[in-house]
Order: C-alpha cells, then structure tokens, then sequence
C-alpha cells in the first residue's frame, strides 16, 4: 500500500462531514477517520474509519490527535455544536494540529418572509405565544425542554429520534428524517393547522422556510452561537478539499 500522506480527523454527523469523508476516502494518501457524537442510535455512516462517542474533553480530544497521528482536523459538526467547536479549537491549540471548520452558510431572509431573530432557545420560547397557537418546533430533540413551560401553545416537535423531556404540556412528536422537500412541508403546515416555525438558523435545505413564506407565517429563527475567535473557516466540502491539499 502507498504511504498515507495526510491522516485527517473529521468531526462529522452532518451532510457536509459525509461528503468530506467520502471524497477523502477516494483520494490516494489520505486517511480518514471520522467521529461521531452518538446521540443518534442509526447515524448515517461516513466512508473511511468511524469512531462513535465523545472523546472525554480537551485533554481527550488532543490525545487522540496525538496518538493517531492526526495530521489536520476538519470540524464539520453542526453549527450549533459550540462546546464541540471550542474542544476542537483548544485541542488544536494544544497540539500544533492544524483545524479548519467547515461551516455551511447560513440562511438569509427573501421577500415575503417574516422572520423574528433571536440570540437563543430561552428568548425564542418567550416569543412564540405572541406570534400563535400551533408551533412547528424543528430545533432539535435536546432543545424541546425550552419550551416546557410554554402552556399557551401547542407544539409539533420534529427530530429522528424522541425528544429530551421535559415537554411541553401540549404536544405531539413527529418522527422523521431529512432531507425535507417543499412539497412535504407544506403538507406539514396544513394538516397540523401551523401558525409559527421556530427553528435553527443551521443553513442547508430551506424546504420549510419556503413553505412558511408562502403561507405567509411568522418564523423565529434562533442565531448560531459565534465561532471563537481566529478560527479558519471553509463555507464548502470544495473549499475544504483545497485546505487540505495545502496542509499535505
């Protein structure tokens, strides 16, 4: 076998951190290994190594870098994934281990869309009762317990796997895995009589974006965290093919 010349850590669980790998695994001299958080029972696996659970914080992450022979460590967790992200940055700090992070653009308004931004979950849940009855909760299993108290509204919580309790009082949970088409969404709107989105401005597939819009309903779109200071970013699985390439 030909030497491996660039051993390369993906922190992976999104779309972007499949592509990477798959790509990287197709590519003579790289190694990829991918790591997964292992909150979802049936991920959708990545090409190359796969390694599944955290790695025990800093110390842990920069040890594994170490131990391995990382040679370039691309974060394409999701971008509401902070404590990751600050983990990644501290190890690579730690280590001389050069770190990129992969990071989707975001979503941007477009007429007709009445969108509420918000800084987090907390002040999203303080907001929804003004806005409707009938939420469309898409921010994720472990975020529902936000809107625990919310007793005036109704909520339709969409993740792949059950929610994190505790719930809200009303609520219905709707199992289901992306991608979502526009067609689907608005499915989802009428028959549950929807009057406000709430979700994650985490970029990719707008499909429920563009079905609010049509129906004109408010959408309160909480803000990714910042990233920390100096960090390297790539917007694309291109871009961060050509990072690599110069850090081989």
């Amino acid at each position: 076998m030909p030497p491996v010349a660039v051993r390369v850590l993906v922190l992976g669980g999104t779309t972007e951190g499949r592509a990477l790998a798959s790509a990287c695994a197709a590519m003579p001299g790289i190694e990829v290994i991918s790591s997964l958080a292992g909150r979802t029972r049936s991920p959708l696996l990545p090409a190359g190594e796969v390694r599944i659970g955290g790695f025990g914080g800093v110390d842990g992450l920069a040890g594994f870098l170490r131990d391995r022979g990382i040679d370039a460590v691309v974060d394409a967790t999701h971008p509401f994934a902070a404590t990751m992200t600050e983990h990644a940055v501290a190890a690579s700090a730690l280590t001389g281990v050069p770190l990129l992070v992969l990071r989707r653009a975001g979503w941007a308004e477009q007429p007709g869309d009445v969108w509420h931004r918000v800084a987090d979950l907390a002040t999203a849940a303080d907001l929804v009762p003004g806005l409707g009855e009938r939420v469309f909760l898409t921010t994720g299993r472990q975020s529902i317990a936000a809107f625990a108290g919310v007793d005036a509204c109704w909520f339709l919580s969409r993740s792949v796997e059950p929610p994190v309790p505790p719930l809200p009082q009303r609520v219905e949970v709707l199992l289901d895995r992306g991608p979502f088409t526009l067609e689907g969404e608005r499915a989802v709107l009428a028959e549950h009589r929807i009057d406000v989105l709430v979700t994650k401005d985490s970029g990719g597939s707008a499909a429920k974006l563009g079905a609010a819009r049509e129906r004109g309903l408010p959408v309160v779109l909480v803000d990714r965290p910042p990233l920390p200071l100096a960090t390297e970013t790539a917007p694309s699985v291109e871009a961060a093919l050509d990072w690599l390439a110069q850090a081989g």
